[in-house]
């Protein structure tokens, strides 16, 4: 199939690719132009105290039923003159007219001026709602309180109702590091096109497609920023496999359509199956079973899949088109090139668009000279392709293969070492205190914590079901004589039967102890109190959403475990290789977790990447890291196999199969990691902690798998195990399906050694 699919595309390339990929990218970016999209970041909570409290109080109540947002109030010379109270009191009165929103003023409530009298905030409650509904609200609010700051009045606004959420420009940051990186791999700027191109085209169609299934299934939407970044990297991973390929057969005198057929008919299997790998682990994130959760996968799912039918359909028509110029560059496109990448930086970075397009301009001037000015024309030279005996990487494997068992331990060394940390993770969320420092919330946030303490800035919420008053104080008073509560207080709600106490801890949201609070007063307060009352809140809600996801973190790394185990066995042909794939990907995974819990969680070189303290790691951090890094490495790990199974059917030596698999495909994981890795390293640039997080855990599972595990660990696991790599019992044999990964190739001459 795969080999008629090529030669189509090798025929019929003008109509691949302009009368079919392109009209039907641009036909589906209108369609879901023209629809909109119907993206809604809706956090709901899993099944959960913390919900039923949410429950509660959008029957009695529904103002108190969202998250504790406060606006924070600093006045030099305290908040005793009279029209100065005026002016806050009738802009907070405009803002509790608004419907969405119940405003407890600092003159009204106990407790909301600091002793020192300089500081007060207001309690801004608002129901349930959406992140982009809370986007406007906070903006409303603003418009109205924002006119009575002055020189001596500082106000700041705290909670997630006034956050601010920004993305890096991960992908256009990844896009101009592949373009140099691919350039240094291929020597060939036109080769680094064809790569570009097809992700640039795929992403334009997955990220329409998401937009459209958006109206059918609830999306956040942030799922189109990580479609992007999972769409990029996969996307140039397989056209780089593809292209490599093509050019090999090319320089071992196969004609151009037979180069692309081979190609397709070999590599384009591997990027097949590794594109399953990937969408499994990324569709056992379903097993979450949250709402926003599954949308992301799904997203990032139907993302990988348009990259892998491109890869197969849309590329083979464009190295057609290119033909045997693929290997032909000029100075001029080099020189020209690298003004245009380095102009994009630093547009990029300065935010002035004008160095871009003047770079631009500057780059299609070096175009044009090149017809005039003959130096410009000489031809870069372009390594060699099939002389695997003659490289580095050859040399490399055979090294390792000498001494395998001492880089089976090194190995093993370095990624446990980097694992120990894991041991200790702790899941949850960080607070506003992880801002950076400019923003308004973390302002707000350091204001309340020097006013009234770190834990006035995520109170916790109990509701009271049929409690007398006497009742109602008695618990009140109990729970002000509890370790780790600042205040406690009932609040007015509209019922007759529900009762309302707010309590602020004595830590921060983000801390341990509060964790540890929720949990006590769970179990041993309310019980010892002898009513009947649930624990909620917004921080509530993030302990119970941490716990949630920890339960369910062993499910979702079982399914694709063992989905990723069959599916890997029947493609190989093997037991052993594939339980080793499966070991050898935890174990990268491991070691980020490790490295993410020893900078987030315990500090270390923190301050490098701007993290200002220590705190949880994010509970939706670790399965996401899973998913994607294990479908990542997956990948690298069938590129891989694929090619060492490859040469030890053809040639049955085992020790020249390993050495030779290396060092076909070295070259090209190491520059297909160092673009994912660059790809998701624009992450850390960004100043939100969870990006930071997430980035550098990407980033370092992507180097240590590359390097450690592909380099190191699977050369020596393989010379070690031998011919028992290939072994499968042969009931296991017939019950699986036939799945020939390695396709037909043409046979290479005779190599000398």
């Amino acid at each position: 199939m795969l080999s008629s699919i090529a030669r189509f595309s090798v025929r019929h390339k003008r109509l691949m690719v302009f009368g079919i990929w392109i009209p039907a990218a641009i036909i589906i970016a209108l369609i879901s132009g023209a629809t909109g999209s119907a993206f809604s970041t809706s956090m709901e909570l899993p099944k959960s105290e913390s919900r039923d409290v949410v429950s509660i109080l959008e029957e009695v109540n529904p103002q108190q039923s969202g998250s504790a947002a406060q606006i924070v109030f600093r006045s030099s010379t305290g908040f005793t003159d009279a029209s100065l109270k005026k002016n806050i009191q009738d802009a907070l009165t405009k803002v509790d007219a608004m419907p969405e929103v119940d405003i407890a003023s600092p003159f009204a409530a106990p407790g909301q001026i600091s002793k020192n009298g300089q500081i007060a905030f207001a309690r801004v409650e608002t129901p349930q709602m959406s992140v982009e509904d809370m986007d406007v609200l906070g903006k409303k609010i603003r418009t109205v309180v924002d006119p009575l700051m002055s020189s001596t009045l500082q106000i700041e606004y705290g909670g997630h109702l006034f956050g601010k959420f920004a993305t890096p420009d991960s992908e256009a940051l990844g896009l101009l590091a592949a373009m140099v990186i691919l350039v240094l791999a291929f020597g060939s700027v036109l080769a680094m096109g064809l790569p570009i191109g097809i992700a640039i085209i795929g992403l334009i169609m997955a990220v329409s497609i998401v937009t459209l299934a958006s109206h059918i299934a609830s999306m956040p939407d942030a799922v189109t920023s990580m479609v992007g970044m999972i769409g990029l990297g996969v996307g140039i991973d397989y056209a780089l496999f593809i292209v490599t390929r093509f050019r090999e057969s090319l320089h071992d005198g196969l004609t151009v359509e037979e180069s692309i057929v081979e190609s397709i008919d070999t590599s384009g299997r591997a990027v097949i199956f590794a594109a399953i790998t990937v969408i499994i682990a990324l569709l056992g994130l379903l097993a979450i079973g949250l709402p926003f959760v599954s949308g992301l996968a799904i997203g990032m799912a139907i993302s990988v899949a348009v990259m892998m039918i491109a890869a197969v359909t849309l590329l083979p028509s464009l190295i057609a088109m290119a033909g045997e110029r693929v290997d032909t560059t000029t100075r001029a496109a080099v020189i020209s090139l690298s003004i245009f990448v380095v102009s994009a930086l630093v547009g990029i970075f300065s935010g002035i668009a004008a160095v871009f397009q003047a770079g631009v301009l500057i780059a299609i001037l070096v175009q044009v000279a090149r017809f005039f000015v003959k130096a410009l024309k000489k031809p870069l030279p372009h390594r060699a392709q099939n002389n695997h005996q003659e490289s580095f990487w050859w040399r490399w494997s055979r090294t390792v293969q000498r001494r395998p068992w001492t880089a089976l331990l090194g190995a093993l060394v370095i990624l446990c070492t980097f694992a120990v940390p894991m041991f200790s993770m702790r899941l949850g969320f960080g607070d506003d205190g992880n801002a950076a420092k400019e923003t308004t919330t973390r302002k707000a946030y350091d204001l309340m914590a020097e006013g009234f303490g770190p834990g006035f800035s995520g109170p916790l919420l109990i509701t009271l079901d049929g409690a007398t008053q006497n009742q109602l104080g008695s618990f009140v008073q109990t729970l002000n004589k509890t370790e780790g509560i600042a205040m406690a207080m009932p609040i007015p709600v509209k019922s007759n039967t529900v009762s309302l106490v707010m309590l602020y801890p004595t830590t921060a949201p983000q801390d341990e102890a509060t964790t540890t609070l929720v949990h006590t007063l769970r179990n041993d307060v309310i019980p010892a109190a002898n009513v009947s009352a649930k624990v909620g809140g917004w921080t509530a809600g993030q302990v119970d959403f941490a716990d949630y996801l920890s339960q369910r973190l062993p499910l979702l790394i079982a399914i694709v475990l063992v989905l990723s185990f069959i599916l890997l066995m029947a493609v190989f042909r093997s037991v052993l290789v594939p339980l080793k794939a499966v070991f050898m990907n935890l174990l990268s995974v491991g070691a980020a977790y490790g490295v993410i819990v020893a900078v987030f969680q315990w500090g270390w070189l923190g301050s490098f990447i701007g993290v200002d303290k220590p705190g949880p790691v994010e509970a939706w951090a670790p399965m996401f890291l899973f998913a994607i890094v294990f479908g990542l490495s997956m990948d690298y790990e069938v590129f891989l196999l694929s090619r060492m199974k490859e040469e030890f059917d053809r040639t049955g030596d085992n020790t020249t199969a390993v050495a030779d698999g290396v060092a076909a495909t070295a070259r090209v994981i190491t520059a297909a990691a160092l673009i994912m890795v660059c790809v998701f390293a624009a992450f850390v640039l960004g100043d939100d902690r969870q990006l930071k997080l997430f980035g550098l855990g990407m980033a370092f599972a992507v180097f240590i798998d590359a390097t450690v595990v592909r380099m190191l660990l699977v050369p020596a696991t393989m010379e070690l195990l031998g011919n028992r790599n290939w072994w499968i019992p042969k009931w296991v044999d017939k019950v699986l399906p036939s799945i020939d990964v390695e396709g037909h190739h043409h046979e290479y001459p005779p190599v000398k050694h």
